[in-house]
Protein backbone atom coordinates (compact mmCIF):
# COMPACT_ATOMS: atom_id res chain seq x y z
CA UNK A 1 0.00 0.00 0.00
CA UNK A 2 1.14 3.53 -0.76
CA UNK A 3 0.19 6.67 1.16
CA UNK A 4 -0.90 10.19 0.22
CA UNK A 5 -1.41 13.09 2.61
CA UNK A 6 -4.60 15.12 2.35
CA UNK A 7 -6.20 17.68 4.63
CA UNK A 8 -7.99 15.03 6.70
CA UNK A 9 -4.91 12.87 7.24
CA UNK A 10 -2.92 10.12 5.54
CA UNK A 11 -4.82 7.94 3.08
CA UNK A 12 -3.53 4.55 2.01
CA UNK A 13 -4.11 3.48 -1.58
CA UNK A 14 -3.20 0.83 -4.11
CA UNK A 15 -2.08 1.81 -7.60
CA UNK A 16 -1.63 -0.79 -10.33
CA UNK A 17 0.25 1.71 -12.51
CA UNK A 18 0.36 1.64 -16.27
CA UNK A 19 -0.48 4.02 -19.08
CA UNK A 20 -4.10 3.01 -19.66
CA UNK A 21 -7.21 4.99 -18.75
CA UNK A 22 -7.36 5.77 -15.03
CA UNK A 23 -10.04 4.18 -12.87
CA UNK A 24 -10.50 5.31 -9.25
CA UNK A 25 -12.55 2.94 -7.10
CA UNK A 26 -14.57 3.99 -4.04
CA UNK A 27 -15.84 1.39 -1.57
CA UNK A 28 -18.55 1.12 1.07
CA UNK A 29 -18.80 1.24 4.85
CA UNK A 30 -16.46 -1.14 6.74
CA UNK A 31 -14.68 -2.05 3.50
CA UNK A 32 -11.62 -1.07 1.51
CA UNK A 33 -10.55 -1.25 -2.13
CA UNK A 34 -10.22 -5.01 -2.01
CA UNK A 35 -13.98 -5.14 -2.43
CA UNK A 36 -13.03 -4.56 -6.09
CA UNK A 37 -10.11 -6.99 -6.25
CA UNK A 38 -11.64 -9.46 -8.73
CA UNK A 39 -12.78 -6.62 -10.99
CA UNK A 40 -9.32 -4.99 -10.82
CA UNK A 41 -7.60 -8.30 -11.58
CA UNK A 42 -9.38 -8.16 -14.95
CA UNK A 43 -9.18 -4.42 -15.68
CA UNK A 44 -5.55 -3.84 -14.65
CA UNK A 45 -4.36 -5.41 -17.92
CA UNK A 46 -5.31 -2.31 -19.86
CA UNK A 47 -6.25 0.28 -17.21
CA UNK A 48 -4.53 2.04 -14.36
CA UNK A 49 -6.53 1.20 -11.25
CA UNK A 50 -6.27 3.37 -8.12
CA UNK A 51 -7.97 2.18 -4.95
CA UNK A 52 -7.89 4.61 -2.00
CA UNK A 53 -8.95 3.39 1.44
CA UNK A 54 -11.58 5.85 2.61
CA UNK A 55 -12.00 6.42 6.38
CA UNK A 56 -15.16 4.34 6.60
CA UNK A 57 -14.08 1.97 9.37
CA UNK A 58 -11.75 -0.48 7.63
CA UNK A 59 -8.90 2.03 7.29
CA UNK A 60 -5.71 1.33 9.24
CA UNK A 61 -4.58 4.95 9.71
CA UNK A 62 -6.91 7.14 11.78
CA UNK A 63 -7.56 10.58 10.37
CA UNK A 64 -6.69 13.78 12.19
CA UNK A 65 -8.95 14.45 15.19
CA UNK A 66 -10.38 17.58 13.57
CA UNK A 67 -10.96 15.96 10.16
CA UNK A 68 -14.30 16.59 8.48
CA UNK A 69 -15.61 13.08 7.81
CA UNK A 70 -19.16 14.04 6.99
CA UNK A 71 -20.66 12.86 3.71
CA UNK A 72 -19.55 16.05 1.95
CA UNK A 73 -16.20 15.90 3.76
CA UNK A 74 -15.52 12.44 2.34
CA UNK A 75 -16.37 13.73 -1.12
CA UNK A 76 -13.75 16.43 -0.71
CA UNK A 77 -11.27 13.87 0.66
CA UNK A 78 -11.65 11.67 -2.43
CA UNK A 79 -11.28 14.71 -4.67
CA UNK A 80 -8.08 15.65 -2.84
CA UNK A 81 -6.66 12.17 -3.34
CA UNK A 82 -7.23 12.49 -7.10
CA UNK A 83 -5.61 15.93 -7.10
CA UNK A 84 -2.59 14.96 -4.97
CA UNK A 85 -1.91 11.97 -7.21
CA UNK A 86 -2.22 14.30 -10.23
CA UNK A 87 -4.76 12.10 -11.95
CA UNK A 88 -6.69 13.43 -14.93
CA UNK A 89 -9.74 12.36 -16.93
CA UNK A 90 -10.49 9.65 -14.37
CA UNK A 91 -13.44 7.33 -14.30
CA UNK A 92 -14.78 7.32 -10.74
CA UNK A 93 -16.32 3.97 -9.79
CA UNK A 94 -18.69 3.70 -6.82
CA UNK A 95 -20.35 0.76 -5.12
CA UNK A 96 -22.51 0.83 -1.99
CA UNK A 97 -21.34 4.31 -0.92
CA UNK A 98 -23.13 7.02 -2.91
CA UNK A 99 -20.67 9.87 -2.54
CA UNK A 100 -20.86 10.73 -6.24
CA UNK A 101 -24.17 12.47 -5.67
CA UNK A 102 -22.74 15.12 -3.33
CA UNK A 103 -19.46 15.38 -5.25
CA UNK A 104 -21.40 16.39 -8.35
CA UNK A 105 -23.47 18.86 -6.35
CA UNK A 106 -20.32 20.39 -4.84
CA UNK A 107 -18.60 20.75 -8.23
CA UNK A 108 -15.78 18.36 -7.34
CA UNK A 109 -15.53 16.73 -10.76
CA UNK A 110 -12.98 18.83 -12.68
CA UNK A 111 -10.68 15.86 -13.11
CA UNK A 112 -13.48 13.39 -13.76
CA UNK A 113 -14.21 12.17 -17.27
CA UNK A 114 -16.90 9.66 -16.37
CA UNK A 115 -18.67 7.98 -13.46
CA UNK A 116 -19.67 4.39 -12.78
CA UNK A 117 -22.45 3.92 -10.23
CA UNK A 118 -22.79 0.31 -9.12
CA UNK A 119 -25.72 -0.49 -6.82
CA UNK A 120 -25.15 2.41 -4.44
CA UNK A 121 -27.03 4.83 -2.23
CA UNK A 122 -29.21 7.06 -4.35
CA UNK A 123 -31.97 9.63 -4.00
CA UNK A 124 -33.35 9.33 -0.43
CA UNK A 125 -31.99 5.83 0.30
CA UNK A 126 -29.59 7.03 2.98
CA UNK A 127 -28.59 5.16 5.04
CA UNK A 128 -29.80 2.10 3.11
CA UNK A 129 -32.05 -0.46 4.73
CA UNK A 130 -31.75 -2.15 8.10
CA UNK A 131 -27.94 -2.65 7.78
CA UNK A 132 -27.47 1.08 7.26
CA UNK A 133 -29.69 1.97 10.20
CA UNK A 134 -27.92 -0.55 12.45
CA UNK A 135 -24.54 0.94 11.49
CA UNK A 136 -25.83 4.40 12.39
CA UNK A 137 -27.18 3.13 15.70
CA UNK A 138 -23.86 1.42 16.50
CA UNK A 139 -22.03 4.66 15.77
CA UNK A 140 -24.17 6.57 18.27
CA UNK A 141 -24.28 3.99 21.06
CA UNK A 142 -21.34 3.85 23.52
CA UNK A 143 -19.52 0.53 23.31
CA UNK A 144 -21.64 -0.75 20.42
CA UNK A 145 -18.85 -0.74 17.83
CA UNK A 146 -16.71 -3.09 19.90
CA UNK A 147 -19.68 -5.45 20.28
CA UNK A 148 -20.57 -5.17 16.60
CA UNK A 149 -17.03 -6.06 15.54
CA UNK A 150 -17.05 -9.20 17.69
CA UNK A 151 -20.47 -10.22 16.41
CA UNK A 152 -19.51 -9.79 12.76
CA UNK A 153 -16.57 -12.15 13.19
CA UNK A 154 -19.15 -14.92 13.63
CA UNK A 155 -20.12 -16.12 10.16
CA UNK A 156 -23.71 -17.00 11.06
CA UNK A 157 -24.31 -13.50 12.41
CA UNK A 158 -22.71 -11.56 9.57
CA UNK A 159 -24.66 -13.59 7.01
CA UNK A 160 -28.00 -12.53 8.47
CA UNK A 161 -30.21 -10.41 6.17
CA UNK A 162 -29.90 -7.48 8.59
CA UNK A 163 -26.09 -7.38 8.24
CA UNK A 164 -23.73 -8.38 5.41
CA UNK A 165 -26.06 -11.18 4.30
CA UNK A 166 -28.20 -8.65 2.44
CA UNK A 167 -25.19 -7.32 0.54
CA UNK A 168 -23.63 -10.33 -1.18
CA UNK A 169 -25.34 -13.32 -2.74
CA UNK A 170 -22.09 -15.29 -2.85
CA UNK A 171 -20.97 -14.24 0.61
CA UNK A 172 -18.02 -12.04 1.46
CA UNK A 173 -14.79 -14.08 1.78
CA UNK A 174 -13.72 -14.73 5.36
CA UNK A 175 -10.26 -13.23 4.82
CA UNK A 176 -11.76 -9.91 3.74
CA UNK A 177 -14.22 -9.72 6.61
CA UNK A 178 -11.53 -10.41 9.21
CA UNK A 179 -9.20 -7.78 7.77
CA UNK A 180 -11.96 -5.22 7.31
CA UNK A 181 -13.03 -5.57 10.95
CA UNK A 182 -9.55 -5.57 12.47
CA UNK A 183 -9.02 -1.76 12.32
CA UNK A 184 -12.08 -1.22 14.54
CA UNK A 185 -9.91 -2.34 17.43
CA UNK A 186 -8.25 1.08 17.15
CA UNK A 187 -9.94 3.90 19.10
CA UNK A 188 -9.05 6.46 16.42
CA UNK A 189 -10.63 4.35 13.68
CA UNK A 190 -13.80 3.98 15.75
CA UNK A 191 -13.86 7.75 16.20
CA UNK A 192 -13.65 8.21 12.42
CA UNK A 193 -16.41 5.67 11.84
CA UNK A 194 -18.67 7.48 14.28
CA UNK A 195 -18.09 10.81 12.57
CA UNK A 196 -19.46 9.49 9.30
CA UNK A 197 -21.95 6.75 10.22
CA UNK A 198 -23.37 8.65 13.18
CA UNK A 199 -23.99 11.84 11.19
CA UNK A 200 -27.18 10.50 9.62
CA UNK A 201 -29.40 13.58 9.93
CA UNK A 202 -26.99 15.95 8.18
CA UNK A 203 -25.86 13.26 5.74
CA UNK A 204 -29.38 12.48 4.62
CA UNK A 205 -30.21 16.18 4.28
CA UNK A 206 -27.14 16.81 2.12
CA UNK A 207 -27.71 13.65 0.12
CA UNK A 208 -31.27 14.55 -0.79
CA UNK A 209 -30.33 18.18 -1.50
CA UNK A 210 -27.81 17.00 -4.10
CA UNK A 211 -30.37 15.21 -6.29
CA UNK A 212 -31.19 18.24 -8.45
CA UNK A 213 -27.55 18.62 -9.52
CA UNK A 214 -27.44 15.24 -11.25
CA UNK A 215 -29.33 16.44 -14.31
CA UNK A 216 -26.63 19.03 -15.00
CA UNK A 217 -23.75 16.51 -15.04
CA UNK A 218 -22.80 16.39 -18.72
CA UNK A 219 -20.18 13.65 -18.67
CA UNK A 220 -20.89 9.97 -19.40
CA UNK A 221 -22.30 7.81 -16.62
CA UNK A 222 -22.59 4.03 -16.41
CA UNK A 223 -25.30 2.81 -14.06
CA UNK A 224 -24.54 -0.87 -13.36
CA UNK A 225 -27.18 -2.23 -11.00
CA UNK A 226 -27.81 -5.62 -9.43
CA UNK A 227 -31.23 -6.76 -10.58
CA UNK A 228 -31.79 -8.67 -7.31
CA UNK A 229 -30.49 -5.99 -4.95
CA UNK A 230 -32.25 -5.96 -1.59
CA UNK A 231 -30.80 -2.69 -0.27
CA UNK A 232 -30.45 -0.51 -3.35
CA UNK A 233 -33.73 -0.92 -5.28
CA UNK A 234 -33.30 -1.62 -8.97
CA UNK A 235 -35.84 1.15 -9.57
CA UNK A 236 -33.26 3.60 -8.23
CA UNK A 237 -30.78 2.44 -10.85
CA UNK A 238 -33.33 3.03 -13.57
CA UNK A 239 -34.21 6.45 -12.15
CA UNK A 240 -30.53 7.41 -11.99
CA UNK A 241 -30.01 6.44 -15.61
CA UNK A 242 -33.01 8.57 -16.56
CA UNK A 243 -31.83 11.52 -14.43
CA UNK A 244 -28.38 11.91 -15.96
CA UNK A 245 -28.34 13.36 -19.50
CA UNK A 246 -25.71 10.89 -20.79
CA UNK A 247 -26.19 7.63 -18.92
CA UNK A 248 -26.10 3.96 -19.88
CA UNK A 249 -27.98 1.41 -17.77
CA UNK A 250 -26.77 -2.17 -17.34
CA UNK A 251 -28.68 -4.51 -15.04
CA UNK A 252 -26.57 -7.38 -13.73
CA UNK A 253 -28.40 -10.57 -12.70
CA UNK A 254 -27.61 -13.02 -9.90
CA UNK A 255 -26.16 -10.40 -7.57
CA UNK A 256 -26.94 -8.30 -4.53
CA UNK A 257 -25.37 -4.92 -3.71
CA UNK A 258 -21.74 -6.04 -3.83
CA UNK A 259 -21.62 -6.68 -7.56
CA UNK A 260 -17.77 -6.55 -7.54
CA UNK A 261 -17.87 -9.66 -5.34
CA UNK A 262 -20.92 -11.44 -6.76
CA UNK A 263 -20.43 -10.80 -10.49
CA UNK A 264 -16.93 -9.36 -11.06
CA UNK A 265 -16.55 -10.54 -14.67
CA UNK A 266 -19.84 -9.04 -15.81
CA UNK A 267 -19.05 -5.76 -14.04
CA UNK A 268 -15.50 -5.60 -15.41
CA UNK A 269 -16.82 -6.13 -18.93
CA UNK A 270 -19.39 -3.38 -18.52
CA UNK A 271 -16.78 -0.94 -17.20
CA UNK A 272 -14.29 -1.80 -19.94
CA UNK A 273 -16.88 -1.23 -22.65
CA UNK A 274 -18.02 2.02 -21.03
CA UNK A 275 -14.49 3.43 -20.73
CA UNK A 276 -13.54 2.40 -24.27
CA UNK A 277 -16.59 4.14 -25.67
CA UNK A 278 -15.98 7.21 -23.52
CA UNK A 279 -12.37 7.53 -24.68
CA UNK A 280 -13.23 7.57 -28.39
CA UNK A 281 -16.19 9.93 -28.20
CA UNK A 282 -15.67 13.72 -28.17
CA UNK A 283 -15.62 15.08 -24.63
CA UNK A 284 -18.66 17.09 -23.64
Amino acid sequence: MRCVDVTAGTVEYEDTGGDGPVLVFAHGLLMDGREWRDVVADLRRDHRCVLPTLPLGAHRRPMRPDADLSLRGLGRLLTEVVERLDLHDVTLCFNDWGGAQVMIDDGLTDRVGGVVLTSCEAFDNYPPGIPGRLAALSARTPGALVMMRRAMLVRALRNLPITFGAMSKRGIPDDLIREWLEPLRDRGVRRDFRKYAGDVKRGRRDFVAAIDALASFERPVLVAWASEDRLMPVEHGRRLAATFPHATLVEIPDSYTLVPIDQPSALASAIREFVAKRMVEPSR
